[in-house]
């Protein structure tokens, strides 16, 4: 059931754009002055030939308690696709093509004030049904772009499999820190579907 996460330096000539390791901590708007509109993107590829791997992006907006206060309002997902200040632009149920598969993009400005901490999971719809895990997966990634900035890396974190079992990933979160924001590379990878996580924030 382990798994290893790590990253690599193909960062899309984004020669700027930081690699983040697991639990590393980017000062956002510090680092990045004015930055008010951001992308997550998420992309992966599939090591398994002839099938399709539905990977679902979704993010949770928590209170200062870490929980979901609000269900569904505060649950971004490909049903419930947006809310106050964050959106997600689609759903692609195959993983096919390049570049990022899925993204949300967020008004840091926009947040409500009493959401402290926005979590981003991906997910893989249907996986005990379809057998499929993340160790099917290979080049799995999540990073941040600058929305008003020609959409510039800001970062970027890569996900290692390495035979995993898991079919969830807590990739990273966005979280307050005072008037600033950070950004925290996670990686805690979890065998349950998108509601088996959710119950951790509820």
């Amino acid at each position: 059931m382990a798994i290893n996460f790590g990253f690599n330096s193909n960062n899309n000539n984004n020669v700027n754009a930081l690699n983040l390791q697991k639990n590393d901590i980017l000062d956002l708007t510090k680092k990045n002055q004015g930055l008010k509109r951001v992308i997550l993107g998420a992309g992966w590829d599939v090591a398994t030939m002839g099938q399709d791997f539905d990977l679902d992006i979704a993010a949770f907006l928590l209170n200062n308690n870490n929980k979901v206060a609000r269900i569904p309002d505060d649950v971004i997902f490909f049903n419930n696709m947006e809310g106050q200040g964050i959106r997600l632009e689609g759903d692609n149920r195959t993983g096919a093509g390049e570049g990022d598969d899925e993204r949300i993009q967020i008004d840091l400005s926009m947040i409500r004030n009493d959401i402290a901490k926005i979590i981003f999971v991906v997910t893989i719809h249907n996986a005990q049904l379809k057998r499929q895990t993340f160790g099917m997966v290979e080049n799995s990634y999540v990073r941040l772009l600058d929305a008003e900035n020609d959409e510039k890396e800001v970062c970027r974190f890569n996900l290692k499999e390495n035979g995993s079992t898991v079919t969830s990933v807590i990739f990273a979160e966005l979280y307050r820190d005072g008037n600033e924001w950070r950004f925290k590379a996670i990686g805690d990878g979890k065998i349950a579907d998108l509601n088996g996580i959710l119950s951790l924030y509820i």
